[in-house]
């Protein structure tokens, strides 16, 4: 492997000093064109690239934000990573992004690699639930933003959907269809937002006057399609099936209506089915699915704004808050019956 070319090398063969050459690379206006461009002429030529690393530690901030997500097989989390990226890029930074794949394990390492790389700050939705990771970031004073939680603290931001009024939507929809029997795929406890969504559900059955008991809950140990297909095995062993079936997101929806139509069982005369976040797979399906839209993009894109905010020159000024968005039914033909 061949040595790499330092600055050093450069200013050499320029025949110019170390600084002369730090100028040219960071204040091109304050050399002269004649200097400026054998500079240019022999970093061209030597292939220099400068260590963008060591510019951030001496200038003592980073231009990479990091994100750490649940799940990037996820078209959601996606989402909210092109929200995040296109802020960065407005402000002239980078996003490195990271799947913690739901592991706290794995989620404590990735904030000791953002932490080794300095970066500026770091967006994330926290896979530990006793937030323990996060004072890994407190301990080197890297700024954090929560993304699709509330969070907890008052000295955190966050931007979040209100997934308790989400759930709401959802099991309200099927219970205006007439549906009095509602099964709830739901997902790993730990996770709040799978906790909400279920109140949500429990919230649309007693303001109808239901009992709690007609949500039927089908446990998913994760949140992906081989869960929904295992519940959807599952539901066609039950000898009494609920008449629908509200699955914690569009992924496990998915996989559910795989199993339904390979058993022959028709969505949504047989059972109707609502999905959440309202990825693009969703109305791309063979039923297209009923979903609860999140506005992914835009969660993004807020909580990489007041990260920037809180980091930049009137960081002193900015103020700690939560932000919670409202969520959207988008009714499709997965839970409503052909006329």
């Amino acid at each position: 492997m061949a040595p790499s070319v330092g600055i050093k090398d450069v200013a050499r063969a320029a025949g110019v000093s170390v600084g002369t050459v730090s100028n040219v690379i960071n204040r091109p206006d304050s050399v002269s064109a004649t200097t400026r461009l054998r500079v240019q002429s022999a970093i061209a030529r030597l292939g220099y690239v400068r260590s963008e690393s060591a510019r951030q530690l001496r200038a003592g901030h980073s231009r990479i934000l990091g994100l750490l997500v649940l799940d990037m097989a996820n078209p959601f989390f996606v989402e909210i990573a092109k929200g995040a990226e296109r802020a960065a890029r407005r402000a002239g930074l980078g996003v490195m992004v990271c799947n913690s794949g739901q592991s706290p394990a794995e989620e404590a390492e990735y904030l000791a690699l953002f932490a080794e790389q300095r970066v500026r700050g770091v967006l994330l939705t926290p896979a530990d639930a006793s937030g323990r990771n996060l004072e890994a970031l407190r301990r080197h004073g890297i700024p954090f933003i929560v993304v699709d939680r509330v969070a907890e603290d008052a000295d955190q931001c966050s931007v979040s959907v209100d997934d308790v009024v989400g759930g709401t939507l959802a099991v309200r929809h099927l219970i205006d269809a007439g549906h009095r029997s509602i099964g709830y795929v739901s997902g790993p406890e730990e996770l709040s937002q799978v906790r909400d969504r279920r109140t949500g559900a429990w919230n649309a059955l007693t303001e109808a006057g239901l009992a709690r008991s007609a949500l039927f809950e089908l446990p998913a140990g994760s949140l992906d399609v081989a869960a929904g297909r295992d519940a959807g095995s599952r539901f066609l062993g039950l000898s009494d099936r609920p008449t629908a079936v509200f699955c914690a997101n569009d992924l496990v929806a998915l996989g559910f209506l795989q199993t339904m139509y390979a058993a022959g069982v028709r969505v949504p005369d047989d059972v109707a089915l609502v999905g959440y976040d309202d990825i693009e797979f969703a109305a791309a399906a063979a039923v297209p699915l009923t979903s609860v839209r999140q506005p992914a993009v835009t969660m993004g894109t807020m909580a990489a704004e007041m990260l920037l905010e809180e980091t930049g020159e009137a960081g002193a000024a900015h103020e700690h808050r939560h932000i919670v968005l409202q969520p959207e039914l988008v009714v499709r033909g997965s839970s409503l019956p052909s006329r």
